[in-house]
């Protein structure tokens, strides 16, 4: 009996000895390749993080002290620029406004096509001065139907709307704008404004931003700023209100007052046409032909105005599924196109040194790819690694201070959501995996590089909030959404691991618990492509 019971458990003692050679030959690897190979690595990663974080964080504090001085001297457009507002004239009548040409690009629209040609055909303009143009790249023959059954019944009731179709869907936006603009009709037009599918211009629209293209002859872009209808529908939504919202407040202003300059938004704006086509015209060679039409017409030496003013209302994704793919194509075509423009841009005669150093280091450089790679290699990889190797250590200053003073800055824009910054941490850290891919794919060219999915709408808010309780009411969380929760939280503990390390040594156990249990809080709401419902 003894020899049955020594021989049984003599394969499990042999199995536990092989384990531990084998942890044991690891940690003798790991020993020896730490510190000729990782170290130095690891420290090489710790410096260049920490410059790109210094130019980071100096980048955000100068558009802080810019916005500072423009809201206490009141820099508004209309005392930089000369506005009047539009006056009738008895002699001319209606022929003494300019003509204007409203563009709607739709790809199987269906929940909001009624909104925005609604909304367009709703400008207060004279009838006989504004072109509504469809641009209906559509594949499904039912939606078709329906849109140019929409357009009919506006153009009954007197107002000159255009439904245009293509045979195919080249050069995706760009090309149907592109083959919009080729219209004989367009000929007789001044200016022409661009509104995406989901967008809801006020009626007034046209009264407060054509004036400057009237008035200023070397302004060539009017843009509006944006209003989310759907902000409050979940956690996720909110959080993109608050990035978005910072871009609004900060970024498009300071472009507009110190140089002039901005990408443009691709919506919501007014393009004079002798601007557009002396820039080259609607092009579809990266994912972002809105912010390539801009450069090109800013180094042609057009001035660009931003109303933070005037609010457009518009939908934001509600899905992290269609986020993902908005922010691919917002992340991965300006490194594309900064790749392909930067010579250009360097060549070029007509506009300042300033304002090149403005557009290749601050817009481009800065803000399109150095923000995206220092948010994943420095907070999500370079700071966990230095738990693993305590002979690299990381100043306090850029592991916590530099990192706080980026977050507080960027969270002035949305006072409202203040008390969710840490939510809005996790998210952004999360989805810095993706945007640094992104950013890579359209720096090398790679294979996804003009990748194009148009970003899914769910039409107003009362039908958003509908699925949105229905979604809590059944909860079904496929295994694609699991992972990338399981993505969010570990991601989110990482970082805060990391930063805590740096910070009061090497004991996360706390902060281990506290994510987990935020975790579970997430999940207890129910996640269904999203977070939990905004409060």
């Amino acid at each position: 009996m003894d020899r049955l019971t020594s021989t049984a458990l003599l394969p499990e003692s042999f199995q536990e000895g092989t384990r531990d050679d084998i942890a044991g030959q690891m940690g003798m690897v790991w020993q020896q390749i730490k510190a000729p190979v990782i170290v130095p690595l690891l420290r090489l990663a710790v410096f260049l993080c920490l410059v790109m974080s210094v130019m980071l964080v100096v980048e955000k504090v100068y558009m802080a002290v810019v916005i500072v001085l423009i809201k206490l001297f009141g820099r508004r457009p209309e005392k930089r620029y000369k506005w009047e507002p539009m006056r009738d004239d008895l002699e001319l009548g209606s022929s003494a406004y300019p003509m204007v040409l409203v563009q709607i690009p739709m790809y199987n629209e269906k929940e909001v096509y009624q909104l925005s040609i609604g909304a367009a055909c709703g400008l207060s303009w004279p009838s006989d001065r504004i072109i509504i143009q469809v641009l209906d790249d559509s594949t499904d023959p039912v939606i078709k139907d329906l849109v140019e059954l929409e357009c009919q019944r506006w153009a009954s009731k007197g107002v000159d709307i255009k439904y245009e179709i293509r045979d195919n869907r080249s050069g995706y936006k760009a090309g149907a704008l592109k083959e919009g603009m080729k219209r004989s009709y367009v000929k007789h037009c001044d200016y022409v404004v661009i509104f995406d599918a989901d967008f809801q211009p006020e009626p007034d629209f046209l009264w407060r931003t054509i004036p400057f293209l009237i008035h200023n002859p070397d302004v060539g872009l009017v843009q509006a700023r944006w209003k989310f209808v759907n902000s409050d529908e979940c956690l996720m939504t909110r959080m993109q209100e608050m990035s978005l919202d910072y871009h609004f407040t900060v970024e498009q202003e300071v472009g507009s007052s110190t140089y002039a300059f901005f990408g443009f938004n691709g919506t919501a704006g007014v393009w004079r046409i002798a601007a557009l086509n002396e820039a080259g015209g609607w092009k579809d060679r990266t994912t972002v032909e809105d912010m390539d039409l801009a450069v090109r017409a800013s180094l042609k030496g057009w001035k660009f105005v931003f109303l933070g003013d005037l609010k457009v209302k518009n939908e934001l994704p509600s899905t992290l599924k269609a986020y993902r793919y908005q922010q691919h194509r917002w992340s991965c075509g300006p490194a594309n196109l900064f790749r392909k423009m930067v010579m250009e841009i360097m060549n070029n005669k007509k506009v300042s040194p300033w304002k090149k150093v403005h557009v290749i280091y601050s817009f481009f450089f800065v803000r399109k790819v150095v923000a995206h790679i220092v948010t994943f290699v420095f907070y999500c990889i370079v700071i966990p690694a230095t738990v693993l190797v305590p002979e690299v250590e990381i100043p306090k200053w850029g592991a916590i201070y530099i990192p706080s003073i980026i977050t507080l800055l960027n969270a002035v824009g949305t006072p409202r959501s203040l008390h969710l910054l840490v939510f809005w941490i996790l998210f952004e850290n999360v989805m810095s995996l993706h945007r640094t891919k992104a950013t890579f794919i359209g720096l090398l060219e790679a294979g996804r590089v003009n990748e194009w999915v148009v970003t899914e709408k769910l039409g107003d808010t009362k039908k958003t909030t509908k699925m949105a309780a229905k979604a809590a009411r059944k909860p079904r969380i496929r295994i694609g959404d699991r992972l990338h929760l399981l993505e969010l939280w570990t991601g989110a503990y990482l970082f805060f691991c990391g930063c805590y390390d740096v910070a009061f040594g090497n004991s996360h156990f706390f902060i281990y618990l506290f994510l987990q249990a935020m975790a579970f809080f997430t999940v207890g709401f129910g996640y269904v492509g999203t977070f939990v419902p905004s409060t």
